[in-house]
């Protein structure tokens, strides 16, 4: 039994916990500033040029099937696509299968940007994963997917959803 100066178990696993949910929120937010600061783009213009510009996304996304892959909301990722559209780099298009959808395009000037951007974008994560071996990149990945999972998986008895 801990004596009243040392931690409890559930004590330290708390703690650790704290820090590592920190530590994500603090990465996240550094991504966000260094991608501004160093490619010229937010951390969510980044990620919707480059889901559009997958080969499964050449016809285009839905808006909702867009929101959904981010994990954004619909008003975060319409201003983001209101930017976007101002810059040329996207459009909304009527869905053929449903009048009343849009579809989102990557813009034949979006694809150009976004084809010029790759070359920083890998020289951005070369610079930032310098220090990991592969191994650990497959490590990072994996852990991450886990915690995501978990997520997902989060229900607080009591809380109601909104």
């Amino acid at each position: 039994m801990p004596t009243p100066d040392e931690p409890s178990h559930e004590q330290s696993v708390y703690a650790i916990h704290n820090r590592l949910f920190f530590r994500l929120f603090q990465v996240g937010n550094t991504l966000d500033r260094q991608t501004t600061k160093e490619l010229g783009i937010t951390t969510v213009q980044w990620a919707v040029l480059g889901a559009l510009s997958r080969p499964q996304a050449i016809e285009g996304m839905s808006f909702s099937e867009l929101a959904e892959y981010l994990v954004v909301s619909r008003q975060s990722l319409d201003g983001v696509l209101k930017r976007l559209e101002r810059d040329h780099h996207v459009k909304r298009i009527p869905d053929p299968l449903d009048g009343r959808a849009k579809k989102v395009i990557l813009t034949p000037s979006g694809r150009k940007f976004w084809n010029g951007l790759l070359p920083k974008i890998y020289e951005f994560y070369d610079q930032v994963m310098r220090g990991f071996r592969f191994d650990d990149k497959v490590s990072v990945v994996h852990f991450l997917n886990k915690a995501h999972q978990g997520l997902l998986s989060v229900s607080i008895e009591g809380h109601k959803k909104r």
